[in-house]
């Protein structure tokens, strides 16, 4: 493969770009190597970057082993727990898009010859994977690894029931002290937070789709396990290079079809499915919703980790990790084993004779904990262009549920509801105007969730929003509707007191409301202010597609 970084190194005419390298200290030796980017999201408040810095080092020692030159180049992130319930969520999904934006402008820029990405966290894996596609360069994908989980009272525990323990509080159910010891044990260290939420359902992924090496998803952070995992995605990087394998002979239809597939067996959080629809939409692959429950319909989910069940990503890796779990899947012939991967192999070689090693984490494809996937993708009036649920969260009870809405235009207002017990068994709470363009944002809503869940409602209310939802939510809660309140959908125009029937096993949500009614709402209707009238989320606003387009800049 031609080296992109002789741009800027031969020549004379190049003479003034390699005297700026030498200010910087690179031997002239080091400049004759491939110029790897090392693009770490390190920074020192999200605790799944804090240890990115050591992670960053593995990675440029396995470059320079394999005879490269790996400099490290920047990411921001957002943590996302630290970002909940305020104005800072609705920058955590754009900033997907900023980090995409912002790692091809330093590639470009800087003429690198490829690129290991070291992120952990939420946004900053998709955004980082999506720019790789877009520049369609030599790349792998090194994440941080997956926290620890906690223990409070005895009990295994993680972020999704720190949230929870607020709701028991307001509802009496625990107190101050047994609050404080959930704050001071559910996190006990560095690392993407231990369930199957978004970050470890994205590192996980990474793996399915082969632009991650075996293991990414659940080797855990503290693990030196991690640390040889990096160095050899800095020997992998070389590899890439010498074989001429770029970042979209990785990344097309058959190998997002492969991580959704797998997506179904974890038990993936809800905001994989934007997440793969906006990395698809880089590879120019043709993905849409029904595809995801075309194959959830035939894949069976293996999974219940964390919010879902009592096992966290250290069980899932001391399980036999993702490899374990595609085996399974490849064992009925449900993934294309021929997709090539960052190893230079295919998946099914890289998978090959890999065996489940505890079934508390990873149940065999013969015993499934459900015969469908865990995601699903509802459609009816209330969402024309799909909504989406984590079915393999939501209680068996729940997966048929009419009731009342009780409606809120937004978040705040919905939460000060539930905290203050307005919110009773059977009722359907919808949050409205929180989409991509409404929020802006599409902000996830775990304070909603986790204070019904730590209310003991999450049995019996559902919640419904043009919105997100963490994945560390849990119970009948449907988000992304779309179309969205701020972009004509229906949802903007349902009163309290409408029935919505929710169907998950039949993929379906209704609203209850005749022709005539709908017209006479239609014609008083009055769009609301934007919420935010300056700054990038107003621009954001303005130019975001719709969230069963994956929310990607038009």
């Amino acid at each position: 493969m031609a080296l992109k970084h002789n741009q800027v190194m031969e020549g004379v005419e190049k003479a003034p770009a390699r005297s700026l390298f030498y200010a910087m200290g690179y031997t002239k030796e080091e400049l004759e190597r491939p110029l790897i980017a090392v693009v770490s999201a390190h920074s020192e408040i999200v605790p799944g970057h804090i240890h990115l810095d050591k992670i960053t080092e593995a990675v440029k020692a396995g470059v320079r082993m394999a005879g490269g030159t790996p400099i490290m180049v920047p990411a921001i992130g957002v943590c996302d727990g630290i970002a909940m319930g305020h104005i800072g969520m609705k920058y955590s999904l754009a900033s997907r898009e900023l980090i995409a934006d912002s790692v091809e402008t330093m590639i470009k820029a800087h003429a690198f010859d490829g690129a290991v990405l070291v992120p952990n966290c939420d946004k900053i894996v998709p955004g980082m994977v999506m720019a790789a596609v877009r520049m369609n360069i030599p790349a792998v994908v090194c994440s941080g690894g997956p926290m620890m989980s906690g223990l409070v009272g005895g009990v295994e525990t993680s972020l999704s029931k720190m949230f929870e323990a607020v709701g028991a509080h307001k509802a009496g159910i625990i107190d101050d002290e047994g609050l404080l010891e959930y704050e001071q044990n559910v996190c006990p260290g560095c690392g993407s937070c231990s369930g199957m939420y978004t970050a470890n359902s994205m590192n996980c992924l990474c793996e399915a789709i082969g632009i991650a090496l075996p293991g990414n998803g659940s080797i855990p952070a503290i693990s030196s396990g991690r640390t040889m995992l990096a160095k050899h995605a800095g020997m992998a990087i070389m590899n890439m290079l010498e074989q001429g394998i770029t970042a979209r002979d990785i990344i097309n239809e058959k190998s997002i079809r492969n991580a959704i597939t797998t997506d179904m067996a974890l038990g993936c959080s809800s905001n994989s499915v934007l997440h793969l629809l906006a990395i698809a939409n880089e590879a120019g692959v043709d993905v849409d919703l029904h595809t995801f429950n075309e194959i959830s319909e035939v894949t069976p989910n293996l999974c219940h980790l964390a919010p879902a069940g009592g096992t966290h990503m250290h069980d899932l890796n001391n399980g036999g990790g993702v490899p374990a779990v595609m085996a399974q899947l490849a064992s009925k012939g449900l993934l294309d084993t021929s997709a090539i991967t960052v190893t230079g192999k295919t998946i099914g070689e890289n998978i090959e004779g890999r065996k489940i090693t505890n079934t508390d984490a990873i149940r065999p494809i013969d015993n499934p904990y459900t015969a469908t996937g865990g995601l699903a993708i509802l459609f009816g009036n209330l969402a024309e262009d799909g909504c989406v649920v984590k079915r393999s969260a939501v209680a068996p009870e729940m997966l048929k549920h009419s009731g009342p809405a009780r409606v809120f235009d937004s978040e705040e207002e919905a939460i000060a509801a539930i905290y203050e017990g307005q919110i009773v068994d059977g009722d359907v709470v919808v949050i409205r105007y929180e989409g991509p363009k409404g929020g802006p944002g599409m902000r996830e809503m775990l304070n909603p969730t986790s204070a019904l869940a730590g209310m003991k409602l999450d049995k019996t209310v559902a919640l419904i929003t043009d919105g997100r939802f963490s994945g560390a939510s849990r119970g009948a809660s449907i988000g992304h509707v779309c179309p969205e309140a701020a972009d004509g959908g229906l949802i903007g125009l349902v009163e309290d007191g409408d029935i919505i029937d929710i169907d998950i096993p039949n993929y379906a949500i209704h609203l209850h409301i005749t022709d005539e009614e709908l017209a006479a709402r239609k014609a008083a209707y009055v769009k609301p202010e934007p919420k935010v009238k300056d700054g990038w989320l107003n621009r954001y606003s303005r130019l975001v597609a719709a969230s069963c387009k994956g929310a990607v800049m038009e």
